[in-house]
């Protein structure tokens, strides 16, 4: 008898492990759902396990049938921001879900510079711990993780961001959130998504990686490290895989160091990744990022090729790019201090492009065309409608060549939203190259305050070879 009752709590033991109602980690309470979408909630339960879902906002319970996998999944109408909200799952157990607002969700993407939190290093931070009550922002951490295959599940959960939470947050994607918070007045969601080091191809999946010839041949000269994933699609599985269910508004990225020396790849590596997660998430998301820093690298002019690049996605729709060159104070640094601006800068984007509020003066100029008057090369740029100006007495890091390749620094006009570019030496000007070096720091400027985006007019083989 004690031995039948023995195998009959064993069987009750094996039973409640499987028929209980499991929820992914991205589902927890704290929570911002993406407001005036339909939103996906999921989970698992023993197959044929009736799952009901009840939600404060209106009241309403759906109810649905674990499949034979286990899996379950519904669709639901999120309202207009406001909350906290409380969802009740309900089968052969209950869980709820409290303190659940509505709002705006954003995904923090990229490597070491969007990573980069108080607890590595960012200090000035500490200012915000005070004024934190005052916000509605909520975190959410996902781990260093990788997998050869896509996961379904995160080991983490939502936040309340105060300064315990904030200690260990990208500081970029805080200011993001703080801005959009203050001038949307809606709760905002961050999940943070992000490992230092990585290359794109690792955040991008393999298949297509695997099956375009330009980018595998890129990515094989990504030396294996201890400190990251350099295979393609191992950070994708893991850390952005499991959370494609989570509707949100868009993406913020900050990356591209560590893809400085195939920048020939990396224009249609980001727009392959790009068209990935809005497949992912069956929506064109925003994107919008970050042009890698000026910095000292070993090799001439890697980073001018990899700003190139970056400048070449913004013809890629609902993209924008933040430079960030008038934010550096030590080209010895590959990690700039000031987060801040960054991060206001990325808002900015959000707020005009996706947001449409009212914002003028918030790209940076960006190279247009150019034309050639006697000796003088005449420039034109994209944003830049309210005119350039210079931030000195002289012009710095533009420079002027004839067709023998020689560059020499140039006078500089600007007339409106034109800049006039010329030089003494030279009376059959050809091209014009402007913050075109791995460190050089320009001050050009639009009359917002915004820097120029580097650029360069001519298309020749440029210098990569080691610093001498």
């Amino acid at each position: 008898m004690k031995k039948h009752l023995f195998f009959l709590f064993l069987f009750f033991i094996h039973f409640s492990l499987y028929a209980n109602i499991q929820l992914p980690g991205i589902l927890s309470s704290g929570m911002v759902l993406q407001q005036k979408a339909t939103t996906k909630l999921w989970g698992w339960a023993t197959p044929g396990e009736k799952v009901k879902i009840s939600t404060s906002w209106d009241n309403k319970t759906i109810e649905t049938v674990a499949d034979g996998n286990a899996n379950w999944k519904v669709d639901i109408q999120v309202p207009q921001a406001g909350g906290p909200y409380s969802i009740v799952f309900e089968g052969e157990n209950k869980i709820v879900l409290e303190n659940v607002m509505i709002g705006e969700v954003w995904i923090c993407s990229g490597q070491s510079n969007m990573e980069w939190s108080y607890n590595l290093g960012i200090k000035s931070v500490k200012s915000e711990f005070e004024q934190l009550n005052k916000l509605n922002i909520r975190l959410f951490n996902v781990p260093k993780r990788t997998s050869e295959t896509p996961q379904n599940n995160i080991n983490s959960s939502w936040a309340v961001c105060d300064s315990t939470a904030l200690k260990v947050f990208s500081v970029v994607g805080y200011y993001f959130g703080k801005q959009l918070n203050q001038d949307l007045n809606v709760a905002i969601g961050l999940i943070n998504s992000n490992w230092g080091g990585t290359p794109a191809e690792v955040w991008t999946p393999d298949s297509l990686v695997e099956s375009n010839t330009l980018l595998k041949d890129a990515a094989a000269k990504n030396e294996p490290t201890a400190w990251w994933p350099v295979t393609p699609g191992y950070a994708y599985n893991a850390m952005i895989a499991p959370i494609v269910n989570y509707n949100i508004a868009g993406a913020i990225w900050y990356q591209g160091e560590s893809n400085k020396n195939t920048s020939a790849s990396y224009t249609e590596l980001i727009n392959t990744m790009i068209g990935a997660w809005r497949k992912a998430w069956n929506a064109e998301l925003p994107f919008y990022y970050v042009q890698i820093a000026p910095f000292k690298y070993e090799k001439y002019n890697v980073g001018a090729l990899l700003r190139e690049a970056q400048s070449k996605n913004l013809s890629t729709p609902k993209t924008g790019m933040v430079v960030v060159s008038d934010l550096v104070n030590d080209t010895l640094n590959i990690h700039p201090s000031n987060k801040k601006d960054v991060g206001i800068r990325l808002a900015n984007l959000a707020l005009a492009d996706t947001y449409k509020l009212k914002k003028t003066d918030y790209k940076s100029p960006v190279f247009k065309s150019f034309t050639v008057d006697k000796s003088n090369i005449i420039i034109e740029f994209d944003y830049a409608e309210t005119g350039l100006t210079i931030k000195g007495k002289d012009p710095k890091e533009i420079f002027i060549a004839d067709e023998n390749k020689v560059f020499y620094p140039a006078q500089v006009k600007i007339k409106g939203n034109k800049l006039f570019v010329s030089s003494k030496q030279l009376k059959s000007p050809k091209a014009v190259r402007y913050q075109f070096s791995n460190a050089g720091i320009g001050n050009l400027f639009s009359h917002a305050g915004l820097p120029v985006a580097p650029f360069r007019t001519d298309n020749w083989e440029v210098d990569t070879s080691k610093v001498k």
